[in-house]
């Protein structure tokens, strides 16, 4: 009865710890160059962008007190594609999103294009200390 569980579970538990092995490195992403803003960021990045420069501050956003993230995002891949932005507040329990670009016919960035968008968090008047960061693609 010990020979069927190891041939059945030790197969199962080398595929898992290469799976997640393999995750990791496709969501392991450099951090941008130009980062302003003093937090402690971790990112996952979709190989086909590049954030060229992040930016965090207390401002005002349509009249309201905000703290806003500018994100200029790069395309480049060789075909055009649309993003998904989320900003997670991890000390403050806040997340936003943003589509990139917008709205357009079609809503695309074009290859070697950089966008860039504001992204606002209505009621926070402090910069966050932990941050995560998503950027993906949609289809």
């Amino acid at each position: 009865m010990d020979t069927p569980v190891r041939k059945i579970f030790l197969p199962m538990a080398m595929m898992l710890v290469a799976s997640f092995f393999i995750l990791s490195c496709a969501t392991a992403a450099s951090k941008p160059a130009n980062i302003s803003c003093p937090a402690n960021i971790e990112w996952q990045l979709t190989p086909q962008a590049e954030i060229t420069s992040f930016a965090c501050e207390v401002g005002t956003f349509k009249k309201k007190t905000a703290l806003i993230y500018t994100v200029s995002v790069k395309n480049t891949s060789k075909e055009a594609l649309r993003y998904r932005l989320n900003i997670f507040l991890l000390d403050q329990d806040k997340a936003a999103g943003h589509l990139i670009p917008r709205k357009g016919k079609p809503p695309v960035v074009k290859p070697g294009e950089t966008v860039t968008v504001k992204v606002p968090f209505f009621n926070a008047d402090t910069a966050s200390k932990e941050l995560l960061v998503v950027l993906k693609t949609i289809k």
